[in-house]
């Protein structure tokens, strides 16, 4: 796409290696490092392995169906775009608002939670500042240029994989007992009723974990409209999403159900305040390894400031696209000389900000309220885009085309994107199984789970009523202006 005589655009400054660390760092975050532990108290080793690797599969195929599209049409609004074009017009709309909603008020999420890192290090110093100036650096790197998201993003996702390789490393070490004492073997493995504690519900409710655990790993396709050459970076990183969802997620979880048995009371833990809790920080300490809480609380920290930055970057370019297609004001489609959506990138900042503040006011709970709204919207960015894939490929032959035309083509169409459909319904649906299972039905529980889902459908209908918009008939989805 030429920049030439044209009105400021974004630029093309993410490279095949910025691209490659996004597609991995976007997916290991504080759902690996502290939520894993309690995935493995819930369901056995077994049953959160059973678990990570389903939504992993998932996942996996996601990622190919995001692939195919999006080195067909690079762009940066990705699953909303490609909704509005291949689906509906009001399911790109409701889908677009809402996965910019769910990470700007992820950036809040972030800022409390690097603010109760750092008093792990300077116990008496005021949370605010912490998170005034986490919030200034994010936008910081937001505000200089693609690249600079790209490279900062980079260093975070390099400083978590690496951990998770000592990890994993230092774990089989234990395990044949050349580390830590003596040889662990599999006898965690069998202990109890493991390695399946609680059965089919336990694995059920560790998908919710395992769900959120993935989140972010679709900002490949939002930084698609940035990257240098797409078409050839794009499938490079897709390819590798495989590989690194059995190395990092399985491997990670297959080596703590070894080393650590699934009734270690510290596993229930899951939260930032909760370092030592850490599956990770367990397994180095009982290596040997002095200062295991003080690395692990800062490879923490890496990885929030890594989620929120990528929260201000993922959001900011969904604002900017949906604002060039007329479904937001027209400001927010501005780019100054640097390609950065200036007005884009404040509103998205001041709402992070402000989502922060009301965290800090009458027990937080006008937060908790704007946080439960966007709990579901992860999922449904999922389902949106295997929806979009199903009915983009349906398409693409419908109208003659030659499938081998495609740049990138994801195997096992249709099973793929059908599966990844049924699995994110089923996720969606079992949010909060247990409101439903008691002796009488928790209302307020059910509420508060699902509260995203009407939120979504009122976007989606609204958006239909107001612009009278109908499912586009596949002969007539527009194939032709690649985004532009």
């Amino acid at each position: 796409m030429s920049q030439q005589n044209r009105s400021p655009e974004l630029k093309r400054g993410l490279k095949a290696r910025h691209l490659s660390m996004i597609a991995i760092g976007g997916s290991i975050g504080t759902g690996v490092f502290l939520a894993s532990g309690a995935s493995i108290s819930e369901a056995g080793p077994g049953g959160a392995l059973v678990a990570y690797l389903a939504i992993g599969i998932m996942v996996y195929f996601l990622m190919t169906s995001l692939g195919e599209m999006a080195t067909f049409m690079p762009v940066a609004g990705s699953f909303s775009t490609y909704a509005g074009r291949f689906v509906d017009p009001a399911l790109g709309f409701a889908m677009g608002w809402n996965y910019w909603y769910n990470w700007a008020i992820t950036i809040a999420v972030e800022l409390s939670a690097g603010s109760l890192i750092m008093d792990y290090w300077f116990p008496h110093s005021p949370s605010i500042l912490w998170s005034a100036l986490f919030l200034l650096l994010m936008f910081g790197l937001n505000a200089l240029s693609v690249k600079g998201y790209g490279e900062s993003e980079y260093w975070f996702s390099f400083i978590k994989v690496a951990t998770v390789i000592i990890f994993i490393v230092i774990g089989l070490l234990m395990i044949f007992g050349i580390m830590g004492g003596e040889a662990i073997g599999f006898k965690n493995f069998t202990i109890n009723d493991a390695p399946f504690h609680h059965g089919w519900l336990g694995i059920l409710s560790v998908f919710m974990i395992a769900g959120f655990s993935f989140q972010g790993t679709e900002l490949v396709g939002v930084a698609a409209g940035e990257s240098e050459n797409p078409r050839k970076n794009v499938p490079k990183a897709i390819r590798q999403v495989f590989w690194r969802i059995l190395l990092f997620y399985a491997l990670a979880i297959l080596v703590m159900g070894l080393v650590l048995p699934y009734t270690n009371p510290n596993l229930v833990g899951g939260d930032v305040n909760q370092i030592a809790k850490s599956p990770f920080t367990i397994i180095f300490e009982k290596a040997g390894l002095a200062f295991a809480a003080s690395v692990m609380n800062a490879v923490i920290l890496t990885s929030v400031l890594s989620a929120g930055n990528s929260g201000m970057y993922a959001s900011t370019r969904m604002l900017w696209q949906m604002a060039k297609e007329g479904k937001a004001p027209k400001l927010f489609a501005k780019v100054n000389r640097r390609g950065v959506p200036v007005f884009a990138l404040l509103l998205t900042t001041a709402v992070g900000a402000v989502a922060f503040l009301a965290s800090l006011v009458g027990q937080g709970k006008i937060y908790i309220w704007l946080l439960n709204a966007s709990g579901l919207s992860g999922f449904i960015a999922w389902l949106g885009i295997a929806i979009s894939h199903y009915r983009f490929r349906r398409a693409y032959v419908a109208q003659g085309r030659d499938l081998n035309h495609l740049v990138y083509r994801a195997k096992w169409f249709p099973f793929g994107p059908l599966f990844a459909l049924v699995l994110c319904v089923i996720v969606i649906v079992g949010q909060n199984y247990q409101a439903f299972t008691g002796n009488t039905i928790d209302w307020n529980g059910i509420l508060v789970s699902y509260i995203g889902l009407p939120l979504f459908i009122l976007l989606w209908l609204g958006y239909k009523w107001v612009k009278k918009t109908k499912v586009i008939p596949l002969k007539e989805v527009d194939l032709e202006s690649n985004g532009e």
